[in-house]
């Protein structure tokens, strides 16, 4: 389902967007933005996923976005080994239980993993939840798993210090590594158990999102990135009730793409550019779901090759490659054509609820939980001239819709013919 840009997405590069527009939450009194998104019936985003869809074709009234100079073209020297090992995971879609170490050179890099997390690195409340969850996972290794846990990778340094530490060669790496893995799972549950204590609904949980995302992008195109559309859709009940109908192994906690957005890139050398700034800006490498990614547009060892700054990284990312449990073939959507192309992944994408709540991180609300909550959101990227191609003959979304119908009134059919 397309949608018409709203003006913070038609604003030109340079203009400042506003923080928020009038408006306010029926029954709630809480002012938050207000987005045109589309109308439906939106349920507490679900916990698991399926195969890559189509997008829907855009309305008529969908627009590209207005120009913004000529694209940035990529600077690879730019490029660190932890934006590849990033982009590679959202690519791949593994695990990071499974990594062996970080990729991390410096404290900035660190930094804006926790910002992209949502934690602040300048905040003394967001730091002080960073020490209680690692307290907490390393109360875990040690009562339940039996490590001994050495003491200045439990208490001797700043947990923010745990990230630069588990990208260090020598043994306390791995230790720092166990501990780590901890406390993303910890958050994480905490995140997913605080969404269900809020007094808040799923449709207004993904208004944030949409926001989030949003203004994203235009912090994308203000750094030069070559996006050339960007629209994003949530799905009918009828849609819904197809997808569930058509797919043996669907069940209705395992839809993700109840919201997704999609960006059409000006050309594909853009894509590499675009994941970047994603991953540094949005998306938390470490909580895209495993398994899910799909990606026949993008050659990624080709591109490395295909430049000396970012060649030199491929001795560390072939040795990830050969840990990671990421090496399963990509589930295609059997009602794809067969020449669709596309770049799709999904992640728990992790929003701030204490600012819409209009309490502070203080709040008894959030002592046992923190301030962060996780949504599941499905992103789709292409160039335009992929794009194109994937609209003709049987890869378009008409043919899509065809086939899936055609199953699903298949499945509801059968047998009845041999009844009496």
């Amino acid at each position: 389902m397309g949608r018409t840009l709203t003006p913070i997405e038609q604003a030109p590069v340079g203009e400042a967007v506003p923080a928020s527009l009038p408006g306010a939450l029926a029954g709630t009194g809480l002012a938050v933005p207000v987005l045109r998104a589309p109308a439906a019936s939106v349920a507490t985003p679900p916990a698991s996923g399926n195969p890559v869809e189509p997008p829907a074709v855009p309305s008529p009234s969908s627009r590209t976005l207005p120009a913004a100079g000529a694209p940035r073209k990529p600077r690879y020297e730019e490029f660190s080994l932890s934006d590849l090992a990033a982009i590679r995971n959202v690519l791949r879609s593994g695990s990071v239980i499974d990594w062996h170490h970080l990729y991390f050179s410096e404290r900035e890099e660190v930094d804006r993993l926790l910002r992209v997390n949502e934690l602040d690195p300048q905040s003394e409340t967001d730091m002080a939840r960073l020490e209680d969850l690692r307290e907490q996972a390393v109360e875990y290794c040690e009562r339940h798993l039996g490590f001994h846990i050495p003491p200045e990778v439990e208490d001797g340094i700043p947990a923010r210090d745990l990230f630069l530490v588990a990208s260090q060669k020598g043994k306390r790496r791995a230790y720092a590594c166990v501990v780590l893995k901890v406390m993303h799972v910890l958050h994480h549950l905490a995140g997913r158990e605080l969404l269900t204590k809020l007094p808040v609904s799923g449709d207004q949980i993904f208004h944030l999102v949409e926001d989030k995302v949003m203004r994203t992008v235009e912090e994308l195109r203000a750094a030069g990135c070559g996006i050339a559309e960007f629209q994003w859709s949530r799905k009918h009940s009828d849609s819904l009730i197809t997808k569930l109908l058509a797919k043996r192994e669907t069940i209705a906690a395992d839809v993700y793409d109840q919201l997704r957005f999609r960006m059409i890139t000006t050309s594909q050398d853009q894509i590499l550019f675009v994941l970047r700034e994603l991953t540094q800006r949005l998306v938390p490498f470490n909580y895209v779901i495993p398994g899910q990614s799909m990606n026949n547009v993008l050659d990624f060892r080709g591109a490395l090759e295909s430049s000396p700054a970012l060649t030199r990284f491929l001795p560390e990312l072939q040795e990830l490659a050969a840990v990671a449990a990421d090496k399963k073939a990509p589930v295609q959507n059997e009602f794809s054509g067969p020449g669709y192309r596309v770049i799709n992944f999904v992640a728990d994408l992790p929003v701030r609820i204490d600012k819409f709540l209009c309490r502070t991180p203080e709040d008894p609300l959030f002592a046992e939980h923190g301030t962060v909550v996780f949504v599941l959101t499905e992103f789709q990227i292409v160039d335009a001239r992929t794009a194109e191609a994937n609209e003709l003959g049987e890869n378009s979304h008409e043919r899509y819709k065809e086939r899936q119908a055609l199953r699903v009134k298949a499945r509801l059919m059968h047998g009845l013919k041999d009844e009496p």
